[in-house]
């Protein structure tokens, strides 16, 4: 190869902050060039995707809407991240939030106890723990891989939710569609703005994040959990437990993954149906590296990444650019950032065409 990448001995400080600035920038340049090869201004196309939404109350209000559940979800597994434990799954938990909220709702009626809304929350979180918790007792017990785990459980968390919603949640005058009855009012998150569909989700998500951050920089079970990811060694020798380190990150992650199940049914949908998000879970883990998985880099990212889901329905109307360049634009986010953090932390050392002196010794 004509180069080689060589550890640098001090990663810069204000490289690591920058290095989410660069990701931003070059998934700027990627996306104009995937818009010039579609055959459409580069300008244009990048107004219609970043600026065109925001034009309005109305497209602030579902950029935060949005935000919301992708800030929840990527608050919990940014915690676990922190501890070494790889929750990839925060989709399936945020759709047993959902199913978990939907079922409490649906049970309540047309009642208009002011228990709902707080019964639905609670369900959500206990939903989401409850599916984080068959990777973790895996973990433990068989030290299974998370990843895979999570992973896969996600698909079967989707297959769960399309079997109630062909099954006893269809809604009996849905004429066979497949989701559930609508929530009656009491079962519906309050709207802030009015002309728009900003609900409290957004603010309890940011409560979520003031708490993690709490929890992350006061709290002597979030150290612990670092230092068992950071030095697993010295974690042992303190008497650091890793299995609680590892429930306790997975469990938080569910929570908050369910939490944000429980806002996109109880906000923006108001019934359960097949599908419940477009992917806010696998979104998050993208958030959570672009804000360093410290909570307020979480809540801007949040915010760049519901900018991108409502920018690619925007540019679909408005230009006819296919639905899967939202996928595209957060595939080069992740790909960009990842270079940007190489960079961080290796430098790139070009190799001399010709052969030095003590290479043809070595060689010889």
């Amino acid at each position: 190869m004509p180069f080689t990448l060589e550890r640098r001995p001090a990663p810069s400080p204000a490289a690591r902050v920058a290095a989410p600035l660069l990701a931003v920038a070059l998934t700027l340049v990627g996306g104009s060039a995937l818009f010039a090869a579609l055959g459409h201004a580069p300008v244009a196309a990048l107004h219609a995707f970043l600026i065109a939404p925001l034009g309005d109350l109305y497209g602030l209000g579902e950029l935060c809407s949005k935000a919301a559940p992708i800030m929840l979800c990527a608050t919990g597994v940014a915690i676990g991240f922190r501890a070494g434990v790889w929750n990839i799954g925060a989709e399936g938990q945020l759709i047993l939030g959902a199913i978990a909220s939907g079922v409490v709702a649906l049970n309540f009626g047309a009642s208009g106890s002011p228990l709902v809304l707080p019964a639905m929350l609670l369900a959500g979180a206990l939903g989401g723990m409850a599916w984080a918790a068959i990777p973790a007792f895996l973990k433990v017990r068989f030290n299974a891989s998370e990843i895979l785990v999570t992973l896969m459980l996600t698909y079967v968390a989707g297959l769960l939710l399309s079997a109630l919603v062909y099954g006893p949640l269809r809604s009996p005058t849905g004429f066979n569609w497949p989701e559930s009855s609508a929530f009656a009012a009491a079962a519906r998150l309050p709207r802030l703005v009015p002309g728009t569909r900003l609900n409290i989700g957004f603010p309890i998500a940011l409560v979520v994040a003031l708490a993690a951050w709490f929890f992350v920089a006061r709290t002597h079970l979030a150290f612990r959990m670092q230092v068992g990811a950071l030095a697993p060694r010295a974690a042992r020798y303190a008497g650091f437990s890793r299995s609680r380190a590892i429930w306790a990150a997975m469990l938080i992650g569910g929570a908050t993954a369910g939490l944000a199940g429980t806002i996109e049914v109880a906000g923006t949908i108001g019934k359960l149906r097949e599908v419940v998000s477009p992917g806010y879970g696998y979104a998050a883990i993208i958030v959570a590296f672009i804000g360093r998985l410290h909570p307020v880099g979480i809540v801007l990212g949040s915010l760049l990444m519901a900018l991108l889901y409502l920018g690619g329905e925007n540019a679909k109307v408005a230009l006819g650019i296919p639905a899967a360049a939202t996928g595209i634009f957060q595939g080069l986010l992740l790909f960009s950032l990842l270079v940007s953090d190489s960079l961080v932390s290796w430098r790139v050392r070009w190799r001399s065409p010709t052969p030095s002196a003590r290479e043809v010794a070595d060689r010889g």
